[in-house]
């Protein structure tokens, strides 16, 4: 009964990176998409990224296209943000609840594994 759920913040402006694209990749036997989805505004995937039914243990990569966000978010500025993707490697063990936030800004980032 494990999944996988994530949420992006754009610690600059203190609120939700919302309209974010996410893919989540496997990693066992080469690297390949296991799941898409796109932040809503509260920086959540509406569904997790891994459910029971999808829920398999091991390696992952999960890529937060922040650079789309933060040309957005500063559209008056005429210097594109310093990151555009953001990978995110974890693994994957046992039917836990496993929650990997992102925090971010157009100059760095932050994860940790929370509840």
């Amino acid at each position: 009964m494990g999944k996988l759920t994530t949420h992006v913040l754009d610690t600059a402006s203190g609120r939700p990176g919302s309209g974010i694209s996410v893919k989540l990749f496997s990693m066992e036997n080469g690297r390949h998409v296991v799941a898409t989805a796109v932040t809503n505004g509260d920086g959540r995937t509406d569904e997790p990224l891994l459910d029971s039914d999808t829920y398999l243990a091991g390696t992952y990569e999960l890529e937060f296209s922040v650079g789309p966000y933060f040309r957005d978010v500063n559209a008056t500025s005429d210097d594109p943000p310093f990151l555009n993707n953001v990978v995110i490697q974890v693994t994957l063990s046992g039917d836990g609840h496993y929650h990997v936030p992102l925090l971010v800004s157009p100059w760095s980032y932050s994860t940790y594994r929370g509840s």
